[in-house]
C-alpha cells in the first residue's frame, strides 16, 4: 500500500505555515499529502533524528546557520532522496558524507546570478564615479564637481574587468559587461572551450596576470580549502594603483586586513564587500572600523544583498520546491553540487 504522505524535514528560521503554504498547489500532482518538520535549532537531536529517519526529503537553512554536517548527516534514514539548499552557497553542508549515503544535495543553481551580476556592475559604477562621496558633500553643502574629477572618476567603457571564477555568476557577469565595451579577462580553475569564451567574448588570463591587468576584479568562486583567503596582502599589492575590487561571494575568500590595509594606503582606488567572515560583522571588523573612521573611503559595505532582493527570494522558491517535487514524482533533481 502506498504511502499517504511525504515527509520533509525543513532547517531555518522560517514558520511551517511557510512550507505548507509552498507546496499545497502541488497537493493533486503528487497525490500525497506533504507533512513539513521545521527545526528553527539543532538543541533537541533526539527529535530531529526521530524526524530525519522518515524524512524523503531535506531542505537546508538559507541562513547557513544550521550546519548539516557529519553528526546530521548520520541520523539522515534511508528514504532520503534529496538535501535541497536553497541558496547558491553550500559549504555548510557536508556534501562527501552526504555522497557516501548516495544523498544528492542540490543548491539554486543560476537563480540568483542575474542579481549578483547587476549588484557587481552597480558597485563598479558607484565606485567609479563616487557617488557616495558626491551625495554626502552636497549634505554637508558642500560642492566638490572639480574636486572629485581631481581625485579621480572615471567611465566603465573602455575598461579593463578580470572575473575570478567562470561560473553562472561570472558568465551572467560576463554578458552584460560586454554592453559596457569593456575587456573581459577571467581565470578560472576550469579554462572554458573556444567557443564559450568567443560567445562570451572572453579571455583566459592566469590569476597573477588577470590582477596586474584588470582595472576593475570581482570574485565569484564558491568556499573550498583551496579558495579561502585566496586573495591576501601578496595579491592586492600586484593590483594596480587605482583599481577597484568586488567581493559579492563569501566573505572567507579574502583577507579583509589585508584589503582595508590596501585601501588605507592607496595601494587599490575602492571595493565593494557584500560578504564577510562573520555575519553580521562586529564593531571590530577591519572594514567596517575603517568605513567608520574615514567616511570618505571609496568603500561599498553591503549586508549579504547581491544575490538576496525581492525578485530572487521569488526564483529561489521556485527553483527549490520545483526540485523537491521533481524528486518526490520520481525524477533526477537539478543542480547538484555533490555528483561526479
Amino acid at each position: 500500500m502506498l504511502e499517504e504522505v511525504y515527509n520533509v524535514v525543513a532547517f531555518g528560521p522560517l514558520p511551517k505555515a511557510f512550507y505548507q503554504s509552498l507546496f499545497e498547489p502541488y497537493a493533486n500532482m503528487l497525490k500525497k499529502r506533504v507533512n513539513i518538520e521545521v527545526f528553527s535549532d539543532i538543541s533537541n537531536l533526539r527529535k530531529i533524528e526521530d524526524s530525519l529517519k522518515n524524512a524523503d526529503v531535506v531542505i537546508g537553512d538559507h541562513t547557513m546557520k544550521i550546519k548539516i554536517d557529519k553528526t546530521l548527516c548520520d541520523m539522515f534514514g534511508n528514504k532520503v532522496k534529496l538535501l535541497q539548499q536553497p541558496s547558491t552557497g553550500f559549504d555548510h553542508i557536508d556534501i562527501e558524507e552526504c555522497k557516501m549515503k548516495g544523498i544528492p544535495v542540490s543548491n539554486i543553481g543560476s537563480a540568483n546570478s542575474l542579481s549578483v551580476a547587476e549588484y557587481t556592475i552597480a558597485a563598479a559604477l558607484i565606485l567609479l564615479k563616487r557617488l557616495f562621496l558626491a551625495t554626502n558633500s552636497i549634505r554637508e553643502g558642500k560642492w566638490l564637481q572639480w574636486e572629485l574629477m581631481d581625485i579621480g572618476t572615471y567611465d566603465l567603457f573602455g575598461k579593463t574587468w578580470g572575473i575570478i571564477g567562470m561560473g553562472r555568476q561570472g558568465k551572467e557577469l560576463a554578458k552584460r559587461l560586454n554592453a559596457f565595451n569593456v575587456n573581459i579577462l577571467y581565470y578560472d580553475k576550469y579554462k572554458l572551450n573556444e567557443k564559450t569564451e568567443k560567445d562570451l567574448n572572453v579571455s583566459y588570463k592566469h590569476i597573477s596576470q588577470l590582477l596586474r591587468d584588470s582595472d576593475i576584479i570581482s570574485i565569484h568562486v564558491p568556499l573550498t580549502n583551496e579558495t579561502k583567503n585566496m586573495i591576501s596582502q601578496k595579491e592586492f599589492r600586484i593590483m594596480k594603483p587605482g583599481s577597484i575590487f568586488i567581493n559579492p561571494a563569501r566573505g572567507e575568500l579574502v583577507d579583509n586586513n589585508a584589503l582595508a590595509n590596501a585601501l588605507k594606503n592607496g595601494i587599490i582606488g575602492g571595493a565593494a564587500v557584500d560578504v564577510f567572515p562573520q555575519e553580521p560583522p562586529d564593531s571590530n571588523d577591519p572594514l567596517v572600523s575603517l568605513l567608520r573612521s574615514d567616511p570618505n573611503v571609496n568603500l561599498i559595505l553591503t549586508p549579504h544583498i547581491a544575490g538576496a532582493n525581492t525578485d530572487t527570494r521569488m526564483r529561489i522558491i521556485k527553483v527549490s520546491v520545483e526540485n523537491v517535487i521533481r524528486v518526490l514524482m520520481g525524477q533526477k533533481p537539478e543542480n547538484v553540487v555533490n555528483s561526479d
